[in-house]
């Protein structure tokens, strides 16, 4: 099976299709934290439908502030982020939440209920599509599971379906977290460093996965991540920030370890490399 699936009516038993793709826009958008941390200064970016993009850069360089302008987890100090149809900038409440249940969101850390079923955790993700009293009641429409069986499979662990969560390796837990965020049916795909946690095949197989999302599905995918081997090899487009700028722009595969230098501020070291060779 594959994730080819839309529920936008939550009609039972309905064949679904896929999503259609998000453009994201950021105009002048500047982030400044509490205490007067400035994360993000007057980065201007458009990525269209379907891209594969990177945003490469050091630790504090602003990459997590931007991904999260992006979903509204961190809102904007001036400017306007535009995804899809929706203004996330200017959104509140149950608007931004309706907006996010289009924005796929992988974390680092993934995010999994440990003590829950692999399948439980993937299900959280329809959670934004369907009625609030299945949801409270715990009880998921027929299309909610297929979905969910659809996204375990398509990333390769749906024998693990019934496991707890809590039992898996570090790359099965985020193949779970990558079903779940398919799980929404999104349109845009976001991952916050996700492979820093990963050892070298792993984090391959991970990236090879969202690659394979965005080649299969079409999909919008913006990956943060500080390994320049990874950006080259698995995403189109790289965005370099330092200090909260833009200060690369272009081709992920055509990148000169100059601009890498230029990107993290110093020399490259070996640790700006995975250091593992498919």
């Amino acid at each position: 099976m594959s994730l080819h699936i839309e529920d936008r009516h939550e009609a039972e038993g309905r064949t679904p299709s896929a999503a259609a793709s998000w453009r994201i826009a950021l105009e002048e958008v500047s982030v400044t934290y509490p205490g007067g941390t400035k994360a993000l200064n007057n980065v201007s970016l458009e990525i269209a439908p379907g891209e594969m993009v990177s945003i490469v850069g050091l630790s504090g360089s602003g990459k997590s502030t931007l991904i999260r302008t992006i979903n509204g987890l961190v809102p904007v100090t001036s400017g306007t982020v535009t995804v899809g149809p929706h203004e996330i900038s200017a959104l509140r409440g149950k608007q931004l939440r309706e907006a996010r249940g289009h924005i796929g969101m992988i974390f680092q850390a993934f995010n999994l209920a440990e003590r829950a079923s692999v399948y439980r955790n993937v299900l959280v993700g329809r959670f934004a599509h369907s009625p609030s009293y299945r949801t409270l009641l715990g009880l998921p429409s027929a299309l909610d599971r297929e979905v969910t069986l659809r996204a375990l499979d398509s990333v390769g662990i749906l024998d693990k379906v019934w496991n707890k969560a809590g039992a898996l390796s570090g790359g099965q837990k985020q193949r779970v977290a990558i079903a779940r965020a398919l799980s929404q049916i999104p349109s845009v795909m976001l991952a916050d460093e996700p492979v820093a946690s990963l050892d070298p095949p792993t984090a391959h197989s991970v990236m090879a996965d969202l690659r394979d999302i965005n080649a299969q599905r079409g999909l919008t995918v913006l990956i943060n991540i500080h390994l320049m081997d990874l950006a080259r090899q698995y995403t189109t487009r790289m965005i370099g920030l330092r200090a909260g700028e833009v200060v690369y722009d272009g081709p992920a595969a055509a990148a000169s370890d100059a601009d890498f230098e230029e990107i993290y501020g110093r020399p490259i070291q070996p640790r700006d490399r995975l250091g593992f060779a498919e």
